[in-house]
This record gives C-alpha cells, sequence and structure tokens, in this order.
C-alpha cells in the first residue's frame, strides 16, 4: 500500500510537471507589452524563447519523478492547456467588453491580449472545438458514475465531476464572447470545427453512410437542402459587411496575380507586402478594373489567406508540400481518435482561409505543438526530443530577440522625438537602431522620412527604397517623389506620383502632389496640371477629412494664381 500510495504521488508530480512543461510556452497568449510599437510580436518571441529553455527542465524532472511503465499524455496535456488559457482570454475579453480593462487598440473595445479583435476570435475558436470534445468525454465518464456499483465520492468521481464543470465554464466564457468579436472567419471557423467534432464523437459518418445506402434519394434531398441553408448563411455573412467582404476577394485576386509573376520559386519570406504592392500597381496601371475594386483597395500587410500568402513567399511546389504535411499529421489525428486537437487544427485551416493567424507568433507556437499532438504517441523518447528541440530553438533564438526587444523600446522613445519634429535628434537615434530593425518597415518609412523632412534626399531615397522591399504603402513612393523634387529631377518625381497614383487610385494625395509640380516654374505643364486639378477637385474620397478639405483648397488657390500664366 505504502509503495502505490508512493507511486501515484510520483505521477501526479509528473503530471503537473508535464503540463507546466506544455503550458509555458504557450503561455504567450497571455504576453501584452504596452512599451512596444502597436502591433509588434518580439516581446511574444522573447517570452517564448525564454520559456522553450524551461521546458527542458520540466520534461527531465517529470521523466525522472515517473517510473518508466507511466505514458505522460502531451494530447491531454495540451488540450487542457488550450481549455484554461481560452478561458481566460475570454475572462480577458469580457472585461474588457463591461470596462474593467483597457484594450490593446484605440479603435476596438474587443481585443483580449491581442492588437485586433480579428486574432482574438480566432484563438477563441480555435479553443471552442477542444473544449466540446473534452466536455463530451466528461460527459460520458460522468454518465458512468450514475451506476449504483460505482463510488461516486471516490477521487476519479471527484475528478471527473471537476473536469466536466471546467469544460462547461470554458464554452459558456467563449460562447459569450465569440459573438462580440464580430468576426465571420472565426464564427465559420468555430462552426464547422465544432460541428465536425460532435459528428465525429456521435459516429454520424457511419450512420450518413448507412443511410445512403438504404434511402439514397432521401439523403441526396437531405444534402442538397443542407447545402443551400450553407449558401444562404453564407449570403448573410457577406451582407453583414459587404465591402469587407470585396475587399478580401480583390486582395486575393491581387494575391493570385502576385503568385503568377513567380509560381514556382516564390517571392522569398517575408516579401508578400513587396510582392503584392507591385502587383496591385501594375494591375491598376493597366487600367482595366471595376470602380467598387478601387474603392476597396487597401496596402495590406497579409494576404488574409495563409495558402496565397505562402505560395506568394515560398512558391507554389513548397506551399502544397507543407499543406501535405499539415493534412497528413490531421489524418493520423483522426486515425488516432484526437478529434479535439485535430478539431483545433481544423478551426484554424478555416480561419486561416480568410485571416492571418499564422503570421502571429502565438498561432504559430500552438499549430506546431496541436500538430505534433496529432501524431505523438506520448513515449519517454518523444518527450526527450521535445526537450532537446525546444532547448536549442530557444537557446538560438534567445540572444538576437532580446536585443531587438530591446531596440523596439529605444525606438519608441526615438518615435517620440519623430512625432515632435526633433527630426535631428531622432535621426541619430534611428541611425544607431537601424542595424537591428532594418527588417521592419514602418521604422524605415520612419527613418527615410526623418532624413526627407532634413533635405537629405540621397539618404533619404537610399532607406525608402529599402523600405519599399518590405512595404506596399504608397506614402513612401510620395516621399521618394519629393525627395527628387527636392533634387530637382522632376521626371523622376513625376515618375513616382504617377506610381503612387496606380498603386492606391483612390488616394487624392499624389494627385495633388503632381498638380503642384506640374505648376513649378521650372516643371510647368499646364493641361497635366488641368487633369490633376480636376481629379483632385471631383475624385470621391475613401474618407472624407480635413486633410482633403485643405488640399482642394490649395489647389483652388494655386489654380487661380496661375491662370493667366497659363492662358
Amino acid at each position: 500500500m505504502e509503495k502505490d500510495r508512493i507511486n501515484k504521488i510520483r505521477c501526479g508530480i509528473a503530471v503537473v510537471l508535464q503540463w507546466t512543461a506544455v503550458a509555458v510556452p504557450l503561455s504567450l497568449v497571455c504576453i501584452s507589452h504596452s512599451t512596444l510599437p502597436m502591433g509588434e510580436t518580439v516581446g511574444q518571441w522573447g517570452w517564448f524563447d525564454k520559456a522553450a529553455i524551461v521546458v527542458p527542465i520540466g520534461i527531465l524532472l517529470s521523466l525522472l519523478v515517473s517510473s518508466n511503465k507511466v505514458a505522460l499524455s502531451y494530447v491531454s496535456a495540451i488540450s487542457w492547456v488550450l481549455i484554461v488559457q481560452g478561458s481566460a482570454e475570454a475572462v480577458w475579453g469580457l472585461r474588457q467588453l463591461y470596462g474593467f480593462t483597457s484594450s490593446n487598440h484605440p479603435l476596438y473595445a474587443l481585443t483580449g491580449s491581442f492588437f485586433n479583435p480579428g486574432p482574438y476570435s480566432g484563438y477563441l475558436a480555435m479553443t471552442l472545438p477542444v473544449c466540446l470534445y473534452q466536455w463530451l468525454l466528461c460527459r460520458q465518464k460522468r454518465r458512468t458514475l450514475r451506476q449504483p456499483r460505482q463510488d461516486r465520492w471516490s477521487r476519479e468521481a471527484i475528478v471527473r465531476e471537476a473536469g466536466y464543470a471546467a469544460t462547461s465554464l470554458a464554452m459558456l466564457l467563449v460562447l459569450c464572447v465569440l459573438p462580440a468579436g464580430m468576426s465571420r472567419s472565426a464564427w465559420l471557423a468555430a462552426g464547422i470545427s465544432c460541428l465536425w467534432v460532435y459528428g465525429c464523437y456521435a459516429g454520424w459518418g457511419n450512420r450518413i453512410r448507412g443511410q445512403w445506402r438504404l434511402h439514397r434519394r432521401r439523403t441526396a434531398v437531405i444534402a442538397i437542402g443542407m447545402s443551400c441553408l450553407l449558401l444562404l448563411a453564407g449570403g448573410l455573412l457577406f451582407a453583414l459587411k459587404p465591402d469587407s467582404a470585396r475587399g478580401r476577394l480583390f486582395m486575393w485576386k491581387i494575391t493570385c496575380n502576385a503568385i503568377a509573376g513567380k509560381p514556382w520559386e516564390g517571392h522569398g519570406t517575408g516579401n508578400f507586402a513587396a510582392a503584392y504592392g507591385d502587383a496591385q500597381e501594375t494591375y491598376f496601371a493597366a487600367g482595366d478594373y471595376e470602380p467598387w475594386e478601387e474603392r476597396v483597395a487597401g496596402s495590406p500587410e497579409y494576404a488574409f489567406n495563409e495558402y496565397l500568402q505562402a505560395a506568394v513567399e515560398l512558391g507554389v511546389p513548397l506551399a502544397l508540400c507543407l499543406l501535405a504535411v499539415v493534412m497528413a499529421c490531421l489524418h493520423i489525428g483522426i486515425r488516432k481518435r484526437r478529434y479535439g486537437v485535430c478539431g483545433a487544427v481544423l478551426s484554424l485551416m478555416v480561419f486561416s482561409f480568410s485571416s492571418y493567424p499564422l503570421q502571429l507568433p502565438v498561432f504559430m507556437v500552438t499549430f506546431g505543438g496541436l500538430l505534433l499532438a496529432c501524431v505523438s504517441e506520448g513515449s519517454r523518447r518523444e518527450w526527450l526530443a521535445l526537450a532537446v528541440l525546444a532547448g536549442s530553438v530557444g537557446g538560438l533564438r534567445l540572444e538576437n530577440d532580446l536585443k531587438t526587444e530591446h531596440a523596439c523600446r529605444e525606438w519608441m522613445n526615438a518615435k517620440v522625438l519623430y512625432n515632435a519634429g526633433a527630426y535631428e535628434s531622432a535621426e541619430k537615434d534611428y541611425g544607431r537602431l537601424y542595424p537591428l530593425l532594418k527588417d521592419r518597415a514602418s521604422f524605415l518609412f520612419e527613418y527615410g522620412h526623418a532624413l526627407h523632412r532634413q533635405q537629405k534626399a540621397k539618404d533619404s531615397n537610399r532607406i525608402l527604397k529599402e523600405a519599399l522591399r518590405r512595404s506596399n504603402d504608397p506614402m513612401i513612393l510620395n516621399v521618394i517623389g519629393k525627395n527628387y523634387w527636392q533634387a530637382g529631377d522632376y521626371l523622376s518625381a513625376e515618375e513616382w506620383f504617377i506610381r503612387s497614383t496606380h498603386r492606391l487610385p483612390g488616394r487624392i494625395y499624389p494627385y495633388y502632389l503632381l498638380a503642384k509640380l506640374y505648376a513649378e516654374q521650372e516643371f510647368r505643364q499646364p493641361d497635366k496640371f488641368e487633369e490633376m486639378k480636376r481629379i483632385v477637385l471631383t475624385k470621391e474620397p475613401k474618407v472624407n477629412s480635413t486633410a482633403v478639405r485643405q488640399m482642394r483648397e490649395e489647389i483652388k488657390k494655386l489654380r487661380n494664381h496661375k491662370q493667366g500664366k497659363y492662358e
């Protein structure tokens, strides 16, 4: 008896250490840094690196404490970690909705620990099928306790009751918050994944096959009816935010054009924005487009479709290979009847069709953990391999990520000088931080713009052209054109301003710059000036603002001042 009690204690300690080892790296979802630029993820990567170094310690201790016969369940660990963290995120969102906690974005009341309600809703949608499956398992085990022969006050019974209550509460919290995020992609991901999980648990596949063999006509009619309902639901979701839906469709269209430019080798990791900007510029320059496309066009950082973005950056063959690996892991997980983690993978795959989850560290790390859960057997050898892998990744990344995080904090201080107009002081800080932050487009733009403000046209263009390889923001083109204008190279300035009108024709500012350029004494072109003036005065802006009114007033005064000379 004493030996059994000691073994149970050792087993309990091993399970706690195991769950801790899984929870620590996944807890980066709760990491939020107000001292870093909005949307900056290096703080989460730094936390992950530190946690990854801690993971081997927890795993090795759990293996030492547990007996050789104990098989530690990685699937159970990651499932309950996601349930706990999904509940914590839901509570965080509820506090934001009721005003107890501020959000991480000034335009949205609900963001959780994220900076945007879209990824936040996607995370909740990913945890919901895990909660559902564990709830179904707990309910099934709970029903067995109603038999008279079972001891309802045994430790196993108490654990099952606690699990049932925890999963019920987790689902309730997530379902309370998820609709408030107003993310149609998350709603769709949660609905499809939860329906699939319940269907697998209830054996719908066998029932449908049986019905098809016995009543093919009735089954076909039901299938057609369900398809019509799905189409109707899709139409209602489209009508909820029509311009947003059209914007996604146009985004995917331009992304496909970018893929067609380099279908085999891709444009390179991290180069989506530049490839997209060039493709959109080429598309609008051709002139064969619909008016609504100009209205919904923007300058996205991501494709809002992970499959298309992977094809742009990696090329179609490599993107298909990665998708095949994911599908193989999912297939293995289904064969092993791990419907909870497979439902989470399915939810993330559906959400990835119209969002950008894999551009954020929390989704990348969680996705890797879920795929591992699909194929893992929980053997001691696999736990040792995971310990070595986590420790190696964390050790290799930690120093560089900590340096980058420190540089981003200093960038925030330099940004204060930049926003205050102290460009000379800001330039010194930007120059010092450049080696560590030269892969961030917004940093490069601020650096180049600070140089522009100091009339350093050549240096400014060098930095801004580097930013153009990482961004599709037309303002970069505008500032480059203004630099050439300062240097007296009017033809180059005109070329860059025209490129800006092609990249995002819905913006009035580049037409305003062209009008002023054509009114320049050394570059006077009356006909082109009149055309640009007409566009500035008559073009319907996407958003009416004070800046638009000021530009129009200035162009009117410029026209009146120069009218005699043009005639």
